[in-house]
């Protein structure tokens, strides 16, 4: 039945690779099953028969597939089915979008759908990368025009050697985890966490994946000369050489002068007459195409922004190639939350907010890997108003979500631990102002927040960006890239770190790749450029976390009790916690391990249910003192709670520092005591006594020891016949 099926084998670090062509999608143009090691991913590829008109730029879709069936999981949602993309698949679609995207033909407008469906996973076999090598397979083997293949391995760093896509045992290991992208000759991708590696370590471990791509290329490039189809032609969107030449003569220097300038408002408001006189100009001549002509003034821009960079070594707004824009840091601008710190670098500006709350505030995450709560969250808003638009707000899209994970990778690793600081962290940054390197903007606000929070972390972290030009063999790159040098440019490069090595990278690129004196040249100015922002701007705002949370912030408190009192703390049905909770004003949490963790705004509320759990999962102790509740009354005594489950008997001689005839004549129900383990008998009953607290506590002095001393050393009794003492 399958008489087109083919099956191609390789390994990769040591588990095998198989590509199966011609059983599944067979509709598809491209369509492939990977699967590698027991991780099995679907690549299809679709291409569009016709252009799609009125855009202006190439409709690629990428979408990463995530099956809960594929880890035997049911989904948690009520509908018991995959809702939208998760987070992470997100993030795994922007990984895979980005170095396919600029080996297809820029001037093509025919829609591409590239889908990949993860069936089943192996955790020692990321799907993330066997879905971008099946991406590769799927196009290669298409009808559809692309100038690949690709390939994509992670490297790691485990006891300091370099290793080809980790295990998951490894992955915990690694001090870095970089995903890199490969052409058979090129760096097409970088997106990088690290452990503060060292720039030279990270350049190595890039070349390292880059020389396992090649390999890697090379297999995909035999199954396209096998099953491969001939790639078909299509309409250029491109507009006439002879229109640009005549509308470049005519307003070339109008769009220089409109151009030179560091105020992107001003030059947006200088180039709409130039655009007028332009249509004006050519709109008869080219009735045809009156649309090709903003194409042309574009590309008009883009030449000139370009010719400047790399034969004048100029930039639109003046400043030398490695000179970074006007730099500012401010903390501590908004009044109730725990922490703010804002970030402006030229025409960027981002506002990021901390947040800290109790331990079940963490994040719970419902996806095919095996992490299941998320500690510390950093999210990115990127609103109209921050370059000068008008839309409507409709949530987080591709690019917030994937910048603002950006982000969270730059700074986890300077978090510090669960035991060292027990509370869950949100990171807002609100892009203010973008004029190029939000994301960046948003690592350097939130370092400043964190600290200005009190959140201990481990080193400060700053970010910045590198831009690139090239022309045939002839490159070069500046540091701290502004919007135009992105739009006009090809590539921008992020990397952010703190003083000791990086933390993550991130590089978008509009060209083939990048050569490994490209990548390095890049490394070098971001690492100075980072150094600079952190000692010359961000610590002279504020050169270490603060010592104290602010007082709007929960007060955190943690304990740790035997396994076996756990139920006692919690209660049946829950009616013990949440007793503690209302009593106490506070929020417990209480995991597995018997980590209890107590939050309240007011330290004494947490300490207060902190005694309470203590004396629940401890066993009172002869001579210790508690505070308790009189839950009843009796002829003989009252009965004192000192926790929930452990009540005691107050006898009658042992309620007051007097003889009492009536116990309610010296306590009722509800009324809180102080009392003292006197005994607990062999069936484990508390006697327990309020006289001998008072002594010990209070300093109250017992009745029988007034009438024996001399009455002129007796202290005399106050109305409430208690003593108070002479001076």
């Amino acid at each position: 039945m399958f008489e087109n099926f083919k099956k191609f084998e390789t390994e990769i670090a040591g588990r095998p690779f198989v590509a199966e062509v011609g059983k599944m999608a067979g509709l598809a143009s491209g369509a492939v099953m990977v699967r590698y090691g027991e991780t099995n991913v679907l690549c299809t590829a679709t291409m569009a028969a016709k252009p799609r008109e009125g855009v202006d730029f190439f409709p690629l879709s990428v979408d990463f597939e995530e099956k809960l069936y594929s880890v035997g999981r049911i989904p948690g949602s009520f509908h018991r089915r995959e809702g939208k993309a998760s987070e992470k698949a997100t993030l795994a679609s922007r990984v895979i979008d980005r170095p396919i995207r600029p080996l297809f033909p820029k001037d093509m407008r025919n829609d591409v759908g590239v889908v990949a469906t993860v069936m089943s996973v192996d955790p020692d076999c990321s799907p993330e990368i066997t879905a971008m090598l099946g991406v590769s397979i799927a196009i290669s083997i298409s009808e559809i025009p692309w100038d690949g293949p690709i390939s994509g391995v992670v490297v790691g760093l485990v006891d300091g050697k370099f290793v080809i896509n980790p295990t998951a045992e490894e992955k915990e290991k690694s001090e870095m985890y970089v995903t890199v992208a490969s052409t058979s000759e090129l760096v097409a991708m970088i997106e990088a966490a690290a452990n503060e590696v060292s720039d030279e370590t990270m350049f190595d471990g890039i070349m390292f994946a880059h020389k396992e791509n090649q390999r890697i290329v090379e297999f995909i490039n035999g199954i396209k000369a096998e099953v491969g189809k001939a790639k078909v032609d299509f309409p250029s969107n491109d507009p006439p050489e002879e229109m640009f030449e005549k509308i470049k003569a005519f307003a070339i220097d109008d769009v220089k002068a409109a151009l030179d300038t560091d105020d992107k408002l001003v030059r947006d408001e200088r180039l709409k007459p130039i655009y007028e006189k332009v249509h004006e100009q050519f709109d008869e001549e080219y009735e045809d195409m009156v649309e090709k002509i903003d194409d042309c003034m574009y590309k008009l821009q883009k030449f000139i922004v370009r010719r400047w960079l790399l034969d004048e070594g100029k930039r639109v707004d003046g400043r030398g190639i490695d000179e970074i824009r006007p730099l500012a840091a401010e903390i501590d601008l908004l009044d109730r939350v725990h922490g703010s710190g804002m970030f402006t670098r030229g025409q960027t500006q981002v506002l990021s907010v901390t947040t800290l709350g109790p331990v079940s505030d963490a994040q719970l995450l419902d996806g095919i890997d095996n992490e299941t709560s998320k500690r510390y969250m950093h999210h990115y808003n990127f609103p109209s108003y921050s370059v000068g638009e008008t839309r409507p707000s409709r949530g987080p899209g591709r690019r917030e979500i994937g910048h603002g994970a950006l982000a969270e990778k730059a700074l986890v690793p300077v978090i510090p631990s669960v035991e060292e600081f027990p509370y869950p962290i949100r990171v807002v940054s609100e892009v203010l102002s973008s004029n190029g390197s939000t994301s960046q903007g948003s690592i350097c606000g939130s370092t400043l927040s964190l600290m200005a929070a009190g959140v201990p972390i481990k080193a400060p972290v700053a970010g910045i960006s590198c831009g690139l030009i090239t022309e045939g063999d002839r490159f070069m790159t500046m540091v701290d890239i502004q919007g135009l040098e992105d739009f006009f440019g090809d590539m921008d490069f992020k990397v952010a770190g703190t003083h000791k090595g990086i933390t993550a990278i991130q590089m978008d690129l509009k060209v083939h790749g990048l050569t490994p004196a490209i990548i390095k040249e890049a490394l070098e100015k971001t690492h100075k450029a980072r150094v600079y922002i952190l000692d010359e701007v961000m610590l002279k705002v504020i050169d270490k976390p603060r010592e104290e949370l602010s007082k709007y912030a929960p007060k955190m408190l943690t304990t740790k009790i035997p396994v076996d009192k756990i139920s006692e703390v919690i209660g049946k049905q829950g009616k013990v916690i949440q007793k503690i909770c209302a009593e106490c004003n506070c929020k417990v949490d209480v995991e597995e391990d018997g980590s209890i963790f107590i939050s309240a705004l007011d330290i004494d509320d947490a300490n207060r249910a902190l005694n309470i759990i203590e004396t629940i999962a401890n066993d009172p102790e002869i001579g210790a003192i508690y505070k308790g509740v009189v839950t009843r009354l009796m002829d003989f005594g009252a009965f004192v709670e000192i926790a929930p489950g452990k009540e005691g008997l107050v006898h009658i001689s042992h309620l007051d520092v007097k003889r009492v005839n009536k116990v309610e004549d010296v306590v009722n129900v509800g009324d809180e005591v102080i009392v003292k383990v006197r005994e607990i008998d062999d069936q484990g009953r508390l006697n327990l006594s309020r006289r001998e607290a008072l002594i010990e506590v209070e300093g109250l002095v017992p009745e029988n020891e007034i009438s024996d001393a001399p009455r002129g050393d007796r202290p005399r009794r106050n109305g409430r016949g208690k003593p108070h003492h002479k001076n």
